[in-house]
């Protein structure tokens, strides 16, 4: 990094001294810190058309008086002089903070964290490494639109082989999250007769202020033991009805089949018809055999498959995956093309090797396990509650859904468990519209985030925090 010093020639300061002075300055208001690497003094002094000596006469200053330090065959470096800084308030002001100082509960129930503690850091550290090499140089150029065809293909067949899914690779596009690939989604519609969009009540609300924030008219559809009530989008204007079908978010009902073939038949009954899959927490099931996705007995092909590895590796992966049917391929092709992917391409080499390689089988049935152990210990603490607590949504998903025999509300029961060092969510946040008779306060327990030997602990910490109100 080169030093850009304002130097006067027709100053009485001789040059060396000006560079000096600079050099020292930028150390002691701490903009070169400690261990900085300084230029060479070659290097410098043809940034700043000097001679080399003008250079080395200030760094010979500079390491006299014990600002900087030379290191054999290395070069010059600041050096540590904390006991020479001297900075005032008035010289570097404190920026005003508008984000509220976040809390450090003792227990934090997040229905949207995951465990990172077992992030395989070593794996990814050796695909990491691998990806960066000279034959490789290839991954620094733009690469396809939908994303790398390697990418596309890996996916494809993972999801053929553990979610049924059938598409081709040509099918998928590759994005940084679902949200992106929702807001292009919603672009899409535009090229379709769509004008207003079925979701579920309660949903992901973020998807809902995806579509809303695009102007387009969301329509609340109720939910009953299997799902979203197709009698009643049935009798809607919608042309397109946004599910989580395998692990409803954020309720946990599993749609039955027969249900699905509901959806399906509603979606055929128009060619502008469509639905939105979001194959939400499908990856992480404890009991009975794994559902196929809805994608896969659509033969139709009316359903928009979406889905990401932020929960089955970690959110700040920022990639996901969308399935299109073929004439919303078409479409996208005709009309969207020209977006870029939105994931770096080291990235989704990165991915590849490791669903290529085995290691995200790997890396799935572990967590598995791992969540599998953890559920059971928050179904077998909440016993605590005794009859005062009802639980949904269990035997999936990272979250439960907890509705509390109370008179309290959902505001009241978070703010005693926060006077506790303890962080609730309520259910009512998900809700597009609140139900005319809301029932019991419900709280989404989260527990991925939790070490499993402190779960026990913690639901008894949550219990004495609530025990007054039930």
């Amino acid at each position: 990094m080169l030093l850009t010093v304002g130097i006067d020639p027709l100053s009485s300061i001789p040059i060396y001294e000006q560079i000096y002075t600079y050099i020292k300055d930028e150390i002691k208001n701490g903009s070169l810190p400690y261990h900085y690497k300084l230029p060479s003094t070659r290097n410098l002094a043809a940034n700043l058309l000097v001679s080399r000596n003008t250079v080395d006469m200030s760094y010979a200053q500079l390491v006299s008086e014990g600002y900087i330090e030379a290191i054999p065959k290395s070069g010059y470096y600041v050096a540590m002089v904390s006991d020479l800084v001297n900075i005032t308030p008035k010289q570097i002001k404190k920026p005003k903070s508008t984000a509220k100082a976040k809390i450090p509960y003792d227990y934090d129930f997040s229905p949207f964290a995951i465990d990172i503690n077992n992030f395989p850091f070593n794996i990814w550290r050796k695909l990491s490494k691998n990806c960066m090499n000279e034959y490789n140089n290839d991954l620094f150029l733009l690469g396809n639109n939908q994303g790398d065809e390697s990418l596309r293909l890996a996916i494809g067949r993972y999801l053929h082989e553990s979610r049924g899914v059938n598409c081709g690779e040509e099918q998928i596009l590759i994005g940084a999250g679902a949200d992106y690939l929702l807001q292009l989604l919603a672009q899409l519609f535009q090229y379709t007769n769509t004008g207003s969009i079925a979701m579920e009540n309660p949903t992901y609300k973020r998807a809902y202020k995806i579509f809303t924030g695009l102007h387009y008219q969301v329509i609340p559809i109720a939910l009953d033991q299997s799902g979203i009530k197709t009698d009643y989008l049935e009798h809607t204007p919608a042309d397109v009805v946004y599910v989580t079908p395998s692990h409803q978010y954020p309720l946990g009902i599993v749609m039955p089949i027969k249900r699905r073939m509901e959806l399906l038949q509603w979606a055929g009954k128009s060619p502008d018809r469509y639905i939105i899959e979001d194959d939400h927490d499908s990856e992480f099931r404890y009991k009975g055999k794994p559902i196929p996705s809805l994608q896969g007995i659509d033969s139709s092909d009316k359903v928009i498959y979406l889905g990401t590895f932020s929960r089955a590796v970690a959110p700040a992966i920022r990639v996901g995956y969308m399935v299109l049917p073929k004439r919303l391929l078409e479409l996208y092709r005709q009309h969207l093309y020209y977006y870029s992917s939105t994931v770096s391409r080291v990235d989704q080499n990165i991915i590849t090797h490791f669903i290529t390689d085995g290691f995200f089988e790997r890396h799935l049935n572990k967590m598995r396990k791992i969540y599998k152990g953890k559920h059971d210990l928050v179904i077998q603490s909440l016993k605590v509650f005794k009859d005062k607590v009802t639980v949904e949504g269990e035997n999936g998903g990272l979250h439960l859904v907890l509705h509390f025999k109370s008179h309290a509300t959902e505001k009241e029961l978070i703010a005693a468990a926060a006077k506790c060092n303890i962080k609730l969510y309520g259910l009512s946040e998900h809700y597009i519209t609140l139900p005319s008779e809301s029932g019991f306060p419900s709280i989404l327990l989260g527990y991925a985030n939790i070490a499993e030997d402190r779960i026990p602990s913690g639901i008894s910490a949550l219990y004495h925090a609530l025990k007054d109100y039930l």
